[in-house]
């Protein structure tokens, strides 16, 4: 796995074996970045869920994003993202917490312009993150979040007050791109 552009394009990631972590592809994390590029120019706070290597997160910062926050529960996982960020130079620019994604949406307090989140596939109950993170302070009226999910697994349309804008399948993934509703 490689870093696919920006300033640190061609770096290869680390990925964690024997975890059950399944790391975006190429061409997927190709797809999410086109669509992010074609949908906001906002890319000051990007928040990764489920990091498990920091590939979508470090792919944000080759690309130009001001900070990331990794969220990764494997304490083996967090420790390559930290590899990853070191061997990329990108460690200044980022923050890791080794924890749950449900206990992190309990504690962190910022808007993000950017949420990625790359849930395992297995995780059926991915829709009620989705639903907490969708009425979470961490969703703005111009936050984008984007939902990597199996194709055996539908996501709702609405989160209110996410809506979802776009969604595009890529071999065995689905990408799910969402937006809060503008009430003004």
């Amino acid at each position: 796995m490689r870093v696919i552009a920006g300033k640190a394009k061609g770096h290869r990631l680390k990925v964690p074996k024997g975890t059950n972590t399944r790391p975006a592809t190429d061409l997927v994390r190709g797809a999410i970045f086109s669509i992010l590029e074609n949908t906001t120019s906002d890319w000051t706070q990007v928040l990764d869920l489920f990091s498990g290597s920091g590939a979508l997160g470090i792919e944000a910062l080759s690309r130009g994003a001001g900070w990331v926050d990794f969220v990764e529960q494997n304490p083996r996982c967090c420790g390559i993202i930290r590899q990853n960020l070191e061997k990329t130079k990108l460690a200044a620019q980022a923050h890791i917490y080794c924890c749950s994604v449900v206990k992190a949406l309990s504690f962190l307090d910022k808007e993000y312009s950017i949420i990625l989140m790359d849930p395992p596939y297995s995780d059926l109950s991915i829709g009620n993150t989705v639903t907490r993170l969708a009425t979470s302070k961490l969703v703005g009226i111009n936050s984008i979040v984007v939902v990597t999910h199996s194709p055996h697994l539908s996501l709702n349309s609405t989160y209110a007050p996410l809506n979802l804008i776009k969604e595009h399948r890529h071999g065995d993934s689905f990408i799910a791109v969402y937006q809060k509703e503008d009430k003004s």
